[in-house]
């Protein structure tokens, strides 16, 4: 919601930029798509290695 609102205070101040910006979103989305898929997978396998490491130390803790 936040993001339409200054869209619109873009729009009145300078209205090609605006348009710039929504017709641009659509692309650099899809570009900077698979760096943050990419993210979601390294930190999961992160996780993952912590979670295993963590493991003996859990089954004492209890």
């Amino acid at each position: 919601m936040a993001t339409f609102l200054l869209w619109l205070i873009l729009i009145v101040i300078c209205w090609p930029l605006a348009l710039l910006a929504i017709i641009l979103y659509p692309i650099v989305w899809l570009l900077v798509l698979p760096f943050r898929l990419l993210g979601f997978a390294i930190d999961l396998s992160f996780s993952f290695i912590r979670n295993l490491v963590m493991l003996p130390f859990n089954l004492i803790k209890r």
